[in-house]
């Protein structure tokens, strides 16, 4: 079968807009609200926390957005990133199915994530903003910032989950290595973190605990913004480039997607790749299924309760209609795979309620399992994040092997894992276990949600 085949665009075919699917869609997404009123927030709300041309963003209707000169010149460094025709991985799955992935993992910071920090360090540049505050998990997020931040002379300050802070030191390494300010999450610095920490002193911490930090900062000094690397509308459309590139080159391949699966935790990464292909399926012009697939241990798309509600533990953040394992939600600490935050992505929460877009959940051991096999056929350890995504494709391999359909399999390999090597220890140890999300935890949040009038 050959070996693996890689499908590159020119620098001049690297698009030059990233594109809104909320024009196209056949129901806008409810609006967020205001956390203490509950009404619909409006573009003064957010200005404490983002720069006015990225809250135009968030609420726009325009189909398509300019990427500005800066930011492509930025993207240049490793953009467009290629596409692979996994035929090593076919061979040993011994299917007809054909397999292509996207890898982002060629980015300076090694994932997807700069796609965004890029853009929103550069808006925030544009508006004289001094100083950034974010949370992160793993810890790509942050690194992408650190990054993104020092390229426009903003300096960067992060607050990491504790679990994952113990867990990779070498991310925090990287985020300094660009100038980044790291905190362990929750923290004595904010007054979030320190009620955590007098509840639970040896609390591993979670995003929305981190969020809550970085946002209570941001919102208390004129010179500082808060930014975020998932959820929100803005952050989903500066992804979409991944998708628009996809697009071209599987059209170099003479190849159309049955299927495309995706990792989603908070949903910036899959909605990246999708939502271009969802465009010219609502077109009418190809007829892929788009699956999502998330971790068993943090299941917000099949088990959580669609409902507003918070994107951080305190509830300072505005409440978003979305599906919510609930605002207080700290992922066990065995749970390795990442994909860890709360909520999905209330546009893609949406997209899935208008049932555009199907959603499954894997345990950790199968991703981890099928990530190995992915590493000794095509080279790349992957981060945990899409291990999720290449399971689910291996699974659809597997049934075309059973049925005898050649199906046309597209997958995002959004990072690598050379950072997340702690996590393949386990593993290969034989210490990594799946754990399922328990279902009396799920109508527990139900209790927390915020109440409605």
């Amino acid at each position: 079968m050959g070996d693996t085949v890689k499908y590159l665009l020119d620098e001049s075919e690297m698009p030059t807009q990233w594109y809104n699917i909320i024009p196209d869609l056949p129901q806008p997404p409810p609006p967020p609200l205001h956390p203490g009123t509950h009404e619909p927030i409006g573009p003064d709300d957010l200005a404490p926390l983002f720069p006015m041309a990225l809250i135009m963003q968030e609420v726009s209707t325009e189909s398509y957005i300019d990427i500005p000169d800066e930011v492509l010149d930025i993207y240049r460094l490793w953009r467009p990133s290629p596409l692979y025709r996994a035929r090593r991985l076919e061979k040993a799955l011994d299917t007809p199915a054909r397999i292509y992935y996207k890898y982002e993992g060629v980015s300076p910071a090694g994932s997807h994530k700069p796609n965004t920090a890029v853009p929103q360090a550069y808006y925030n540049a544009q508006e004289g903003v001094t100083n950034l505050t974010t949370e992160t998990g793993a810890g790509q997020w942050g690194s992408a910032l650190a990054f993104a931040c020092g390229l426009f002379g903003i300096d960067c300050e992060v607050w990491q989950v504790a679990a994952s802070f113990e867990q990779k030191p070498y991310r925090k390494s990287m985020m300094e290595t660009w100038g980044a300010t790291v905190h362990s999450s929750p923290s004595p610095l904010t007054e979030a973190g320190r009620a955590i920490l007098a509840e639970d002193p040896d609390s591993p911490g979670s995003l929305g605990i981190a969020i809550s930090e970085a946002v209570e900062v941001a919102a208390q000094n004129d010179e500082t913004r808060y930014a975020l690397g998932s959820v929100l509308n803005h952050v989903l459309l500066h992804q979409t480039i991944i998708g628009e590139e996809a697009l071209l080159q599987m059209q170099m391949a003479g190849d159309t997607p049955d299927v495309i699966v995706g990792c989603t935790g908070g949903g910036s990464n899959f909605a990246g790749l999708s939502f271009p292909f969802l465009r010219e399926k609502l077109a009418g012009r190809i007829n892929p299924t788009i699956r999502a697939v998330e971790p068993s241990a943090c299941p917000s798309l099949t088990k959580g309760v669609y409902a507003y509600d918070s994107g951080d533990t305190a509830g300072m953040t505005p409440l978003m209609k979305m599906h919510t394992l609930g605002h207080d939600f700290v992922p066990d600490p065995i749970h390795a795979g990442g994909l860890r935050y709360h909520g999905m992505a209330p546009l893609l929460s949406h997209i899935y309620e208008l049932g555009l877009i199907e959603a499954i959940a894997i345990g950790q051991t199968e991703c981890f399992t099928e990530a190995l096999q992915f590493a000794r056929t095509e080279g790349i350890i992957p981060a945990p994040e899409p291990t999720h995504a290449i399971a689910a494709a291996v699974r659809e391999a597997l049934a075309c092997k059973e049925s005898g359909e050649e199906k046309v399999i597209l997958t995002a390999v959004c990072g690598h894992g050379h950072f997340d090597l702690a996590s393949y220890d386990k593993f290969l140890s034989g210490d990594l276990v799946d754990f399922e999300y328990p279902e009396e935890k799920v109508a527990a949040a139900l209790e927390h949600l915020p109440t409605m009038e």
